[in-house]
């Protein structure tokens, strides 16, 4: 399904991640950022899912080999995690560890916690040739999403406790009022709606499954498109 790797980081440090690798080689990379959880078995089975699909994907582990079932818990690895360098040497240096394997073009993805990190990579970052972002964004002062360049496409919860989707509206306005090329989805479901885990168990029993495969198809097709 996958091997956890160690990567090196733009200030020369190295970090650990997990690579699912697609069955051709030189295929197009992926950096993906999972949820508050951690590095979970569903995060590994996505990857591996989308190295299925034909893309060489590794995803940071930004808690250095933590995890956490609970909110709580996930809550407190959270808190302690450095954005800016989650941004700035993870998702870098990952995305050099794809190009230096053969990737010409390298996508960054991400749900939740992971979205919003997705997208401060598209903000602050020309590493990247297209972004998928699954309910999930930063606050206004991590940066204004007109400054994007890229492709970037959406995934959001209307019933989103969390991420509420009147920002989402927000973000939505700048980007076409900026000309940045995206495509947004709203879905009617609550947070982490592609999650199948239950609360206590590394998610929050949302789970949906039609507008899951809805928004994984969306991806497929759009990671395809601007990547391949």
């Amino acid at each position: 399904m996958g091997t956890t790797i160690e990567f090196t980081r733009p200030d020369g440090q190295t970090a650990p991640g997990f690579l699912a690798e697609a069955p051709s080689p030189g295929a197009p990379g992926v950096v993906m950022f999972g949820e508050w959880w951690g590095v979970t078995d569903h995060l590994r089975e996505t990857a591996a899912k989308l190295a299925a699909a034909g893309f060489n994907v590794l995803v940071p582990d930004l808690y250095r080999g933590r995890s956490a079932a609970t909110g709580d818990e996930a809550s407190h690895l959270a808190e302690g995690l450095d954005f800016n360098d989650a941004v700035s040497q993870d998702a870098r240096g990952a995305a050099a560890y794809l190009r230096e394997r053969g990737a010409k073009k390298v996508g960054v993805t991400g749900f939740c916690m992971g979205g919003a990190l997705a997208m401060l990579s598209a903000m602050h970052l020309a590493d990247f040739d297209a972004a998928v972002v699954f309910y999930g964004f930063p606050p206004p002062e991590g940066g204004d999403p007109a400054a994007i360049k890229i492709p970037v496409q959406g995934h959001w919860a209307e019933r989103d406790e969390f991420f509420k989707i009147e920002r989402v509206d927000e973000i939505e306005k700048a980007l076409r009022d900026a000309g940045v090329p995206h495509e947004f989805y709203r879905y009617d479901a609550k947070h982490g709606f592609t999650n199948p885990k239950k609360l206590g168990d590394h998610g929050l029993g949302n789970h949906h499954p039609e507008h899951a495969e809805t928004a994984w198809k969306r991806t497929i097709e759009f990671l395809k498109k601007h990547l391949s």
